[in-house]
Parts: structure tokens; sequence; C-alpha cells
């Protein structure tokens, strides 16, 4: 049983992270946010994969003018990314955003971090203070050997904390992102050890595909073990739709959170008489839509099969161009490989 770090507990439009609240599901548009009509369908798309607050990136004032139109057009909390400028941070506050993501370092001098502080408790909205390796103020990574250490990224989140917290602030969010996933680790480690604030955890960068499925796997496995973490991004050089199906399977693999359909299949051998691959793959795209907490488990053949279908709600275990079809471990039907899918779809659905 993983025992959750007790952070404190803050609002972001209709949800709540920290506290004990569920882990929250979070991605990134990769639209352009002035092309108000891709930005929403794209997070629409989002939300239907599971995607619980969506962040969309400010780089200009016209952006900026755009998040209001955003934002009563989708049903997420709509946090808007800001980098150098508080005039933009301020508008998009005034545009009505649940929450902003800057870097306090870098938007100027104490007099416009404290505008923004100001604008932000307003409006009740949390600040989400983003620390990343790549961007360290040369002052930090000078007494750092100008390597961005795990202690430098705490050392330069506590500052910027800690100016907030001088104007009064306190709805702060905190993300210490490396590429690399010892250092991220590490990171949130030391931090943990000195504020409550909720944590946004993932391993920037973490590159395509493969790599950054896995990478980003590993990282945030090893946080959310540890007990840390309130919202989570999977980082990918992809359809952000993948980032969202991976953070839901890693949660639901350490049993964090539930969601739709779980798919267990063995990875195929020699003793495999059906086309287990392509079984499996047609199962995932027939039941990705499916809003029921089930376990299905596909197997090639009667080796592991048996034991597999009593531990799942509903089994297919495969044969010579057919199958079985198993309920809480019971046979139900014998089915040729044609229809399988089609009568495990249909089991599925009347599982109740």
């Amino acid at each position: 049983m993983i025992k959750r770090r007790s952070s404190r507990r803050l609002q972001i439009g209709r949800l709540f992270i920290g506290g004990l609240e569920p882990i929250a599901v979070q991605s990134m548009c990769n639209t352009d946010t002035r092309n108000i009509e891709q930005t929403v369908k794209q997070i629409n798309c989002l939300e239907k994969a599971g995607c619980e607050i969506i962040r969309v990136a400010v780089p200009d004032l016209k952006a900026a003018k755009c998040l209001g139109v955003i934002k009563r057009s989708i049903n997420l909390p709509l946090v808007a990314d800001i980098h150098f400028s508080h005039e933009l941070a301020l508008e998009a506050i005034n545009q009505g955003v649940d929450k902003i993501r800057i870097n306090p370092g870098n938007i100027g001098s104490e007099t416009k971090v404290k505008q923004v502080a100001e604008a932000a408790r307003a409006k009740n909205i949390p600040i989400r203070v983003g620390i990343n390796s790549g961007s360290l103020e040369k002052s930090i990574l000078a007494k750092h050997n100008h390597q961005a250490t795990a202690a430098a990224m705490v050392e330069s989140a506590l500052k910027h904390i800690q100016l907030l917290e001088k104007f009064d602030f306190d709805q702060i969010v905190v993300s210490l992102k490396a590429s690399d996933l010892h250092r991220t680790a590490e990171a949130y480690s030391l931090l943990a050890e000195q504020v409550d604030y909720p944590f946004h955890i993932g391993v920037t960068e973490a590159g395509p595909g493969l790599k950054g499925t896995v990478w980003s796997t590993l990282g945030i496995g090893f946080l959310l073990q540890q007990g840390l973490g309130d919202t989570v991004r999977v980082s990918l050089t992809d359809d952000p739709i993948a980032e969202v199906k991976t953070a839901w399977e890693i949660l639901k693999a350490l049993d964090l959170r539930k969601r739709g359909v779980t798919i267990t299949s063995c990875p195929t051998c020699g003793r495999t008489e059906i086309d287990l691959i392509s079984l499996v793959k047609q199962a995932e795209e027939a039941l990705a839509d499916v809003d029921k907490d089930i376990h299905v488990a596909i197997m090639g053949c009667l080796v592991n099969g048996p034991g597999e279908a009593r531990e799942a709600d509903l089994a297919v275990i495969g044969g010579r161009g057919q199958g079985l079809i198993l309920r809480r471990g019971q046979i139900v039907k014998r089915v040729q490989e044609s229809d399988l899918i089609k009568v495990l779809v249909d089991e599925v659905k009347r599982y109740q």
C-alpha cells in the first residue's frame, strides 16, 4: 500500500488537488493557442481520453486574449503557461484561467511578481512554480559548480516559493523537472522535506515513443511509489493523447486510480495457435472508450490461460482457430477466432 505525502489541498476550477485527493492527469496542447477552434477541439479529445487538467502555451498577447473564449468552450480546468512576461500572466488571469504556470524568476522585478500574486489571489487561482533543470538562474548555477544539480533545482524552487509567500500568496503548486530520472527523483524528495505544497510531477523532455514512455514510467512510477505527486504529466514527443493514456496506465498499474477496461495478455510463444497480437490490438481499440472498471485477460493457450482467467472479470483463452470466453473463471461459450472480439465486446457491455 502506497502511503501518500499529505500536501495542502488546492482548487483548480472545479477540481481539487493535493491533500489526499486523487492524483490528477494533466497534459498540454500542442496547438497554436491563437487558433481557438483547433485548440478547443484538441482539448475535448483529450478530455475524452481521460485528461483532467489542460495547459496551453501563451507566447504573446494575442494568445492570452484567446484564453477566455477557450475557457468558456471547454469543461477542463485551464492552465496558462507563461514565460518572461508578467503582462501575459495578468491578462491570462483576467481572461479567467484556472491556474497559471510561471517561473517567478524570469518575469522581471519583485514588483511584477507582486502584481501577479495579487491578481491570482484576487481570483483565487493557484500558481505553479515550474522549475526546469535547463533554465536555472546563473547565480544559483554558480554556487553549484555550474551544474544543474537536484540541490540547485530545490534552491531555485525555494527562492521562488519564498518570493510568492513574501506577497502573502500560498496557493502554490511546484514542479521540479529534469530530463534524467535520478535528478528528478532526488529533487522532489529533497523539496518534500521542506514544503507541503502540492507537487506536479513528470520527467521533462523524456523523448519520443518507446524511450519517452519508458523513462516517464520509471521516473513517475518511482515518485508515486514514494508517495510524491498530486498531478502528473507524461511528457512525450507525440500526440498528447498518448501522454494521457500512458499516465492512466501508470496510475492503474500502481492501483492509485481506476479507469476503463484493463487488458492483460500473454507475450505469445510457439504454443500460440491464434493470431493473439492482432486480437489484443483489436480489443484495445474496441474497448478504448468503454467506461467500466473491468479486468479482461486475453491469453494464447491453456498453459497460463486458466490461471489468468480466474483472476479476470472476463477472459479469452485461445486455441486452434478458436477461443473460449470465460466470465469470472467460468466458461461461457466457445467462439471461432473471427468472432472473438465481437463476442468479447458484447460480453463487456453486458457485464455488471
